[in-house]
Parts: C-alpha cells; structure tokens; sequence
C-alpha cells in the first residue's frame, strides 16, 4: 500500500485533518494502527486545551430501539451552529444516544455523582469487603467502588459499538475533528421494563 494510500484509509477512518493523519503516519512509520492510537492520544490533549470555552450551540438526539421498548436521547452541545449542522456532528449525537440505550448509564461524570451515591456504594463494598486485611481493605473498597462507578458513568464506560474506547475518547475525537469542544449536556433513557 502506497503512503497516499495508507494516509487516505487513516483519513477515512478517523475523519482528521490530512496534515494531523500525516504527522501521525510519520511518527508511526506507516503503521495505520499505531497512527490511530498516536491520533487518540492527541485528541485528549486538544480537548483539554478547550474545555473553558463556551458551548452555544448543539443538538438533540434520540434513538429508539427496534422494538421500540427503549429510547435513549442526549442533548450534544458544541461552540458554534456551523458545527452543530455537520452531518458529522449529528451522527456522534446519534451514537451516544444509542450508547445510552444499550448501557444504561446513570451519571454523565463523576462530578456529577451525589455523595450520598457515593456513601451507599462504600458502605455495600465494606460488607463484601469484610474479609479482606485491614490493611488492604480501604484500597480494596475504593477499587470496586471505582469499577463500580467505570461501569455506571457515561463519559467512563466503553463505546458500545468499539469497546477500546470510552465514551470520552470518542468526544476527544470528534473535538479534535471540529476544532470546538463538545460535551453531553444532558442524556436520559426510558424504557418500558
């Protein structure tokens, strides 16, 4: 496979700037694999030279599932309507909404768990921890209260569609992608069950 080629299916792939795709190419010696992880890594870093700017813009999506006995929705913010009109921007929309409908996330962040979740949770993982040291117990709790938590917190879960990246990873993309920051706003999920 030909460099233009190879920087072409990295392109397609990964919708980046043809100079950030060819940067990662060259840093990667050609290996497509290694260039998409390069790219992941430096999405994560855009983003957070972004996160203080202001969202204007954005978009509401909602999938239902084919039986129509679970929705998900979610309100994507961005900076500007340019953005928020992209095709692109729409579809990212639409994939976590149906992220939300598989996983059934119960918190967008951590930041936005009530301490009393998190009391409740200590207190059910010092029971099962029980048996454990003393000395390692604390450590023990605070882990599966962690795992605990990876699992039921939108921005941490994996990405139902590509479970080697998490949901946060996939809006670090897109931010890289678009150039603005982007960030769920709110999502809920109704079933019928």
């Amino acid at each position: 496979m030909a460099v233009s080629d190879e920087l072409k299916q990295l392109r397609d792939e990964t919708g980046v700037s043809i100079m950030q795709c060819k940067k990662a190419l060259a840093e990667a010696g050609g290996d497509i694999e290694k260039a998409k992880i390069i790219l992941r890594k430096q999405s994560s870093a855009i983003a957070s030279k972004k996160s203080d700017r202001a969202l204007g813009a954005g978009i509401a999506a909602a999938y239902t599932h084919a039986g129509g006995s679970v929705v998900g929705a979610v309100v994507l913010a961005c900076e500007t309507d340019f953005v928020s009109k992209n095709e692109e921007f729409s579809k990212l929309a639409y994939q976590i909404a149906m992220h939300v409908a598989a996983m059934g996330p119960q918190f967008r962040a951590r930041e936005d768990i009530k301490e009393q979740d998190l009391v409740a949770a200590r207190e059910v993982f010092a029971a099962e921890a029980a048996k454990v040291p003393e000395a390692a117990r604390g450590k023990a709790i605070e882990g599966k209260v962690d795992s605990y938590l990876r699992e039921r917190v939108l921005l941490e879960q994996p990405y139902v569609k590509d479970p080697s990246i998490t949901i946060r990873e996939l809006i670090d993309t897109a931010v890289q992608k678009f150039g603005e920051k982007i960030e769920v706003v709110r999502f809920e999920r109704l079933s019928v069950k």
